[in-house]
This record gives C-alpha cells, sequence and structure tokens, in this order.
C-alpha cells in the first residue's frame, strides 16, 4: 500500500515506514502529524485517485528532527563592470517517518 501526498508545494510518493525529508513543518520532534492532502492511493482493492485530493484520507507520520541543508552558495557576476555578489543559502526540513496510510 502506497499513496501520493503533497507538501510544501512538492509530492512525495509515501509507503508505512518510509522515511523522508520535508519543506520545513512548525511541529517539535516527537510529535506527530497529520498530512491530509491525500493526491492517491493503491492497495490491493486498487488505485483511487482524488480531484484534486481525496477527501476523509489522511497520512500520519512522527516527526523526527527539524535540520537544515547544506549550504549552496549564490554568486552573482558581470563580466568588466565589477559586479559580484556572493551569499549562501541552507534550506530548513523537517525529517519525518510515515506511521499509518488511512483511507
Amino acid at each position: 500500500m502506497y499513496a501520493v501526498i503533497k507538501t510544501g508545494g512538492k509530492q512525495y510518493k509515501v509507503n508505512e515506514g518510509s522515511v523522508l525529508k520535508v519543506e520545513k513543518l512548525d511541529v517539535q520532534p516527537g510529535e506527530t502529524v497529520t498530512l491530509d492532502q491525500v493526491l492517491m492511493i493503491a492497495d490491493e482493492n486498487g488505485v483511487r485517485v482524488g480531484d484534486p485530493v481525496l477527501s476523509n484520507a489522511r497520512v500520519t507520520a512522527e516527526v523526527l528532527e527539524q535540520g537544515k541543508n547544506k549550504k549552496i552558495i549564490v554568486f552573482k557576476y558581470k563580466k568588466r563592470k565589477k559586479y559580484r555578489r556572493k551569499y549562501g543559502h541552507r534550506q530548513p526540513f523537517t525529517r519525518i517517518r510515515v506511521q499509518k496510510i488511512e483511507g
């Protein structure tokens, strides 16, 4: 059984027990979070696709950690104009473990 969920503007294919890194959620580590934007569920009965989401379907997950990704360097440059700008960015994330798929 698997589901396709939408969180943080991205879509993820999840199974029960899978661990994934999603955009930052405002939840503390150790708490559970319910993701209710389920786009599709596939199980032994077949495949159900929402329009755009399935009603009364949800995915329950446990928050494992909050963190930041590796730093990326942004460098802007214009030749022969003495223009250079360099800065870095670390995107925050939340690591979750899917516990239950209901639907």
